[in-house]
């Protein structure tokens, strides 16, 4: 097997395990036998577990911001709508099958008081998610704030549709985001000068 592929089917083994079960929870033994890849050939490639922690937790960033996005530039045509169609997508990812909420707070919350590098693996997935949202505010019309307050309200959301299991969740986000973006788009067209 190459590199690259026992490399693929390592993280796709942590990744199912420890977003399902909690990082913790799951031994290198368990994502060697998920994987299908020699123990060996595993700590070649991640040399600890904190190693392929950090590479779980890369991996799923990029690709979790790469989908929401490719979902905003299909499904919206005007600023003001691709900013909503965040909620959309995180009410889409929450009736998926196996959701268990954030992967970054989950690992945050398990290891951020103890793990440097998973507490800045999601410090930097939230800021990037959060400086995401300030563009589609600002381009929309809003003042960047908006589009911190709008990040909060997709957290609120994903935390609770986490908790209770429910989508609804993200529907109420996005009514509160969108009298929050109407709000603050007529705030700022009333202020410009005549």
């Amino acid at each position: 097997m190459d590199t690259e592929l026992a490399r693929e089917r390592i993280l796709d083994a942590a990744e199912d395990l420890f977003y399902a079960r909690g990082i913790q929870a799951v031994g290198m033994d368990l994502i060697r036998d998920a994987s299908g890849v020699t123990l060996r050939r595993l700590y070649q490639l991640f040399p600890s577990k904190g190693d392929l922690v950090e590479a779980y937790l890369a991996r799923r960033d990029t690709r979790w911001l790469q989908s929401l996005a490719a979902h905003v530039d299909t499904a919206a045509e005007t600023p003001q709508e691709r900013l909503l169609a965040v909620f959309d997508w995180l009410e889409d990812w929450f009736t998926q099958p196996g959701f268990h909420g954030c992967a970054f707070v989950n690992s945050f919350g398990e290891l951020g008081g103890t793990s440097p590098r998973v507490a800045a693996a999601a410090r930097h997935h939230k800021d990037t998610f959060h400086a995401y949202l300030r563009e589609l505010a600002t381009a929309a019309g809003a003042a960047a704030d908006t589009g911190t307050q709008i990040a909060l309200l997709a957290e609120g959301a994903m935390t609770v549709a986490a908790i209770s299991g429910a989508p609804a969740a993200a529907r109420q986000a996005k009514q509160a985001a969108q009298l929050l973006l109407t709000l603050a788009t007529r705030r700022v067209n009333t202020d410009l000068p005549s």
